[in-house]
């Protein structure tokens, strides 16, 4: 399946092609998402976002008591209307409008749920305007969610002061690929940073159960290579499980 983050079953980072089988797979509804956070305009990032919005109107949702709230970059609000649109012809022009909040903050408290981001650009290709989010929960616990990017000063900057880092890992060791972390990066980061919990996504790995592909890269033993469904329990003292 394509990467995305679930918080607190209300929370989602990206919405990809296949977002509303994985939340199904998780047995979390459509209708219990409360604010989307997007991190650039990739199709493998956002194509997801009409059937969320139609699973949510026929399905999921269908009074509209609640309204998604989504937050993004300036030109965002276009790019999922023509989405939609394409998708959809018809079918969500006024849910755009009854059914959405859209939020262009660079910094904003998340609705109540106890978290609030600071938005900040990363390296990728610029066309998408990639963006990462470093989150904060009210009891001080700190995400850096990267987005897709390679090594970048805002991830250096950010880095030292967090609990967790995602970092995406799209491409093996076999050239020099700027828009991405290869293992030999996430190492680097891994010794730069050893007291930040390194989860990978986006791996360009096969599957533990596939026979093709490339192999799954050595990596050191604290840094965590996600799998679908992997989840991430975190107490209030601020210690987490992986269950993977």
């Amino acid at each position: 399946m394509h990467a995305l983050a679930l918080i607190d079953n209300r929370i989602l980072i990206d919405s990809p092609p296949t977002v509303v089988t994985q939340l199904r797979r998780s047995e979390i509804s459509p209708g219990q998402l409360q604010h989307i956070l997007f991190t650039h305009w990739h199709g493998d990032h956002a194509f997801g976002f009409p059937f969320l919005l139609l699973d949510r109107k026929y399905l999921s949702k269908p009074m509209g008591e609640e309204k998604l709230e989504l937050h993004l970059r300036p030109g965002g609000k276009e790019y999922l209307s023509t989405l939609c649109k394409m998708g959809f012809p018809g079918s969500l022009d006024d849910s755009l409008e009854e059914l959405v909040n859209w939020n262009e903050s660079e910094k904003s408290a998340i609705g109540r749920t106890g978290w609030k981001y600071d938005r900040f650009p990363v390296h990728h290709t610029p066309e998408t305007d990639p963006h990462g989010y470093e989150l904060e929960h009210e009891s001080g616990f700190r995400i850096l969610h990267c987005g897709d990017s390679g090594p970048c000063p805002e991830i250096e900057r950010r880095a030292e002061r967090v609990d967790v880092a995602i970092l995406e890992m799209g491409m093996p060791d076999i050239g020099d690929f700027p828009h991405h972390h290869r293992p030999s990066d996430v190492v680097s980061f891994n010794k730069r940073f050893p007291e930040v919990k390194v989860l990978v996504t986006h791996n360009y790995a096969r599957s533990p159960n596939s026979e093709s592909g490339f192999e799954i890269p050595e990596l050191p033993v604290d840094v965590i290579q996600l799998n679908d469904g992997d989840s991430i329990e975190i107490d209030i003292m601020g210690n987490f499980t992986v269950n993977n």
